[in-house]
């Protein structure tokens, strides 16, 4: 009866997400607050001088940190039913990405914007950087680095899109590197359960299995049985 309920609960809400043109709108906006807030950022930090190696250790720790927190959102969207919620059909509308798993084929700045549409706490996060720099003086390295997570958190998207769509050699050859994801290291992901969570380069999920382990039942028998009396035309790509 519960699981009836749920799914009911979740076809109402994709109803929503594709009859009201404002779930579609708020996607464009978040997009674009974002990438209006990523840079400025870089524009705030342009002038600051910290040297080659302090820029790839920024660069490193951006890269685990980005893997790290956008893995743990991802952990709790996949976990998360609250379908009649005021968000309920942005929930629902991202569990389609395991119903639906292939993206339609776009230019890849067109799915870094799209993408970074679907990321609403970026935005928060964003203003704080901003709001960080100009009330303190913020380490220049520091800095670099809370604004490259910032910016790699939409990268991520676009790492995800290919790991699913594309057999790029230039792609291929950026995930066999470490830089982004492989289709080896995410496919636990929607094969097993309740692992798999990072989606930048991947180096952060033994982390994040652990506390998924801990803290989440799994999506196999929860949320990915929400979607399956779904069956819209639009699902059969994204």
């Amino acid at each position: 009866m519960e699981l009836t309920v749920k799914q009911q609960q979740f076809n109402r809400a994709m109803e929503l997400y594709t009859s009201k043109a404002g779930y579609k709108l708020f996607g464009h906006l978040i997009s674009t607050a974002n990438i209006t807030l990523q840079l400025y950022l870089l524009y705030l930090v342009w002038p600051l001088s910290i040297g080659p190696v302090w820029q790839l250790l920024a660069l490193v720790a951006a890269y685990l940190l980005t893997d790290f927190i956008n893995g743990l959102v991802h952990m709790y969207m996949d976990n998360n039913d609250r379908y009649q919620s005021i968000d309920g059909p942005l929930i629902a509308n991202f569990h389609l990405h395991h119903k639906t798993p292939m993206y339609k084929k776009r230019n890849l700045l067109v799915v870094y914007y799209l993408e970074t549409g679907s990321k609403v706490w970026l935005v928060g996060y964003l203003l704080l950087v901003v709001a960080l720099a100009s009330l303190l003086e913020l380490n220049s390295t520091v800095l670099y680095t809370l604004v490259y997570i910032g910016i790699l958190s939409s990268v991520a998207e676009v790492s995800h899109y290919l790991c699913h769509s594309s057999l790029s050699p230039v792609a291929l050859f950026l995930a066999r590197s470490g830089l982004l994801l492989t289709k080896r290291h995410h496919a636990p992901h929607h094969l097993r359960d309740n692992n798999g969570y990072a989606f930048l380069n991947g180096f952060t999920d033994p982390l994040l299995d652990l506390i998924a382990t801990a803290c989440c039942t799994g999506y196999k028998q929860h949320t990915d049985l929400h979607y399956a009396q779904y069956t819209a035309a639009d699902t059969e790509s994204r």
